[in-house]
């Protein structure tokens, strides 16, 4: 038995097709590969705030601007040592209670600072029901200002973020319009050959 081989008979057509669906696969693999790695680098970063707010009232620094279980999750990371020989445990407390609008001084201004003092028993109930009862709009200097309403924007919530997790997302962005770019160069090659 023979075969007869035709030759010289253009395949491009067959060629281009699988190049342009491996493209695509691997696109779409690229993709899925990126979005994995930034869910997981975004966790990461929000894993550790509670040994960023730690470090912070350590250091002296504001307590402002974080959320309910951020706080909650700082006191229950709080080192022994830290909670016996300063004031953090209390400054992180005043701070969430802060933050829920039920009053209380800005943690580390005023005297009440200075003075370690648990809360009381009226405090705690209104930190467990503020979220209930809400809060009126405080004056704060000339400016009125509402409890539990953030005014946030996307160059907030960039600025916020880590270096290393700003550098991560670029080189993702990079990274998805590359393959975007070289699939759309295929396709392009693809449709001018046939």
């Amino acid at each position: 038995m023979t075969f007869a081989f035709r030759r010289n008979q253009p395949i491009r057509g067959t060629v281009a097709a699988l190049r342009d669906e491996r493209a695509w696969r691997l696109g779409r693999l690229a993709l899925a590969g990126a979005l994995v790695t930034l869910l997981a680098a975004a966790a990461a970063a929000r894993a550790d705030v509670g040994a960023t707010i730690i470090n912070r009232c350590t250091h002296g620094q504001s307590l402002s601007g974080f959320r309910q279980q951020d706080y909650r999750r700082a006191l229950q990371e709080l080192p022994t040592e830290v909670e016996e020989y300063s004031d953090c445990g209390n400054l992180i407390r005043r701070a969430q209670l802060a933050a829920a609008g039920g009053g209380g001084s800005a943690p580390g201004s005023g005297p009440a600072a200075a003075v370690a003092t648990p809360l009381t028993p009226s405090e705690q109930v209104a930190l467990r029901h503020v979220h209930k009862t809400g809060s009126a709009p405080q004056l704060v200097g000339n400016e009125v200002i509402f409890p539990g309403v953030v005014h946030a924007n996307a160059a907030s919530a960039l600025s916020s973020l880590p270096n290393s997790l700003l550098a991560l997302l670029a080189f993702l962005v990079a990274c998805a319009l590359l393959l975007a770019g070289r699939a759309l160069r295929n396709r392009v090659h693809a449709r001018r050959s046939s």
